[in-house]
């Protein structure tokens, strides 16, 4: 075992990276400097201070990075109309590479040769927190505890914090009995009957939105304004990036909208079931893509749609921080500089509705070209028997060949 002297611990104060505190100094018999992000996770942040505190910690740092995460994290995700396997909006994936680059950060701030992390050696989270630390820092030492220790359930957990006297709320078994994750983008649930995917999740396990039989009976309308692909106003009000999610996830949940229940294929080789919430986000890419609609050229858009699915596979992999990535958003960030205009929602039940969208300075639709009355000219429509001529040439080849 290398010596390690000092390590920056991604902290959240719940029972894992209590445990691992604990655990890494008397294992490693090294300094602890505690890191904890507030991404919007909707629960205090200030009770890891304390934990921290009672467990010896000297250096401790809780930073704010919501605004951060929407504004470098997440809007640039959306420009891309991200989607993981057809469904899944990528809320854990996103939030990963900003936590290690500030736990990087701080590593370099403290003089810490070490980071370590609670993720388990089943997920996808090693993997994309270690990519993060290796791109960011390529000599930094990783520890991974789920992967070196023999404390292998909730039980031993629980057992092993009443045998060091490490505080932990809900010791006993009437805690959550699903494994969350939640930042301003969404919240997730695994574990427990979520198991077992032929099993429909309970109605009180959701927590950010109604069910949609329970979403108001009046239509909700949303007028959602862009500016190079980003959404910068709701409704005529400009909001910071932050709050713009945070305004999304409330109008979304109130109407029912942003469940999902899916089983995934994780990137170390399994399939896994969860369920997320995540209601701004889905408000957030209908009314992107009804934005490209009239912004985009078509070849563009369909270029986008195409390198989109290896673009999502990068980020739940977990390399964000990869020249790849980093290539295709210089691409993805160049189409949207004439994304512009406004969009309007119909939010009802579970489901939103695009019922109008504008862009004064950027449409490329042109209602004399396209109407179905009299275009004055505007378009030839006797041009159309070359086109489709000349397009059917192959096709009329074929079908001699095949007489």
């Amino acid at each position: 075992m290398k010596k390690i002297n000092k390590v920056v611990l991604a902290f959240s104060g719940g029972l894992d990276t209590s445990v691992i505190l604990k655990w890494l100094q008397d294992t490693y018999q090294c300094e602890v400097v505690t890191f904890t992000a507030d991404i919007g996770q909707g629960e205090e942040v200030e009770p890891a201070r304390a934990k921290a505190k009672q467990l010896g910690v000297k250096e401790i740092y809780i930073d704010d990075l919501r605004e951060e995460f929407v504004r470098d994290f997440v809007f640039p995700m959306f420009r891309a109309n991200t989607i993981y396997e057809g469904e899944y909006l990528l809320g854990t994936s996103i939030a990963r590479p900003l936590i290690a680059k500030r736990q990087i950060e701080i590593a370099k701030e403290t003089g810490a040769d070490a980071v370590s992390h609670g993720a388990t050696g089943k997920g996808n989270d090693q993997v994309r927190f270690e990519l993060g630390y290796y791109a960011l820092q390529p000599d930094i030492q990783v520890i991974a505890p789920w992967r070196e220790w023999n404390l292998t359930s909730r039980e031993k957990l629980l057992q092993y914090a009443e045998q060091h006297n490490i505080p932990v709320e809900m010791k006993k078994k009437t805690g959550s009995p699903y494994s969350m994750d939640a930042n301003l983008l969404h919240i997730s649930y695994e574990g427990r009957v979520l198991e077992d995917p032929a099993v429909e999740p309970e109605e009180l396990m959701w927590r950010w939105s109604v069910s949609p039989e329970k979403a108001p009976d009046v239509p909700e309308y949303l007028d959602v304004e862009f500016r190079c692909g980003d959404v910068i106003a709701l409704n005529g009000v400009e909001l910071s990036p932050a709050r713009v999610l945070e305004k999304l996830n409330t109008l979304g949940g109130k109407n029912g909208i942003g469940r999902l229940d899916l089983v995934e294929n994780r990137y170390v080789g399994m399939k896994s079931r969860g369920c997320y919430e995540t209601p701004g986000g889905s408000i957030l890419l209908r009314a992107h893509r009804a934005m490209e609609s009239i912004t985009l050229d078509r070849e563009v858009a369909h270029l986008k749609d195409d390198l989109m699915p290896r673009y999502a596979e990068l980020i739940y992999n977990g390399y964000w921080w990869s020249p790849e990535r980093r290539m295709l958003q210089v691409l993805i960030d160049a189409s949207q500089e004439r994304v512009n205009g406004w969009v309007r929602l119909k939010l009802y039940k579970g489901n939103i509705t695009v019922v109008g969208r504008d862009s004064h300075t950027d449409s490329l639709f042109d209602p004399n070209i396209a109407t179905f009355e009299d275009d004055a000219g505007a378009y030839n429509q006797r041009d159309a028997a070359g086109f489709i001529k000349l397009n059917a040439l192959r096709l009329r080849i074929a079908a001699k060949r095949q007489r």
